[in-house]
């Protein structure tokens, strides 16, 4: 950083605090400080800025973490504390991290933490089109008419859905694998053809799959696993 500064969302990103729309979003809502005042969308930090988030001074983590994890139903993918549930202090790392993305609070499975905002950031761009595979179970028997129809895109949340890929793996239990994140879009698209999800595990983001991983576990990614998803990004 030189006598220009960085941009406050950057900054933040870089920081391992949240991600740059995050970062945003907090500035929208007053929650940021630089030397004490108020900061403004757009503002830059110069050496020597004092950052605060909700009155905490923000210091730069040098350590960057990647973490696995498999989420039980129950806990909820945000780091607020109003949140009795929330995934971070369920895994109680001992580095500031922050989920990636979302998985809803009654599915399970495979979600990424991280304190590396720019990561973030690149592995949510829904531009990317970057795979996430779940397996999915609904209350009743699965037709080759209901399996078509979901592949070839669902009218969900005012759009429709892009194309995907499903495999029928039981009689009521198929894989898919998306290329957006859509809020709830699974749970949505099912209920569109009047089928109710039962349960919901994700299996892969990218190249990380969850593997063996127990249910309330996490692991590092590290080492090639790490270098192709730095690849694929």
């Amino acid at each position: 950083m030189d006598n220009t500064g960085i941009r406050l969302n950057k900054y933040l990103s870089d920081a391992g605090v949240c991600s740059r729309r995050q970062a945003d979003r907090w500035v929208e809502e007053g929650k940021i400080t630089i030397n004490g005042n108020m900061a403004v969308m757009g503002q830059r930090v110069l050496p020597g800025d004092k950052v605060a988030v909700n009155g905490k001074p923000i210091k730069k983590e040098e350590d960057k973490v990647l973490l696995a994890y498999n989420k039980p139903r129950g806990i909820v993918c945000t780091t607020s504390k109003v949140e009795k549930n929330n995934i971070v202090d369920y895994i109680n790392y001992d580095k500031r991290i922050y989920p990636v993305g979302r998985l809803d609070k009654d599915s399970s499975g495979l979600i990424l933490l991280t304190n590396q905002g720019e990561l973030v950031d690149k592995i949510l761009r829904g531009s990317n089109y970057h795979e996430k595979e779940y397996i999915v179970t609904v209350n009743k028997k699965i037709t080759p008419e209901f399996l078509r129809a979901m592949g070839s895109g669902v009218p969900i949340l005012d759009t429709v859905t892009r194309p995907c890929e499903l495999e029928q793996i039981g009689p009521r239990t198929f894989r898919i694998i998306l290329t957006q994140g859509l809020n709830r879009q699974i749970r949505r698209m099912c209920e569109y053809f009047d089928y109710k999800v039962v349960e919901l595990k994700r299996v892969r983001i990218m190249n990380i799959r969850l593997g063996k991983l127990k249910e309330g576990t996490y692991r590092k990614i590290a080492g090639k696993e790490l270098e192709e998803l730095k690849r694929l990004l």
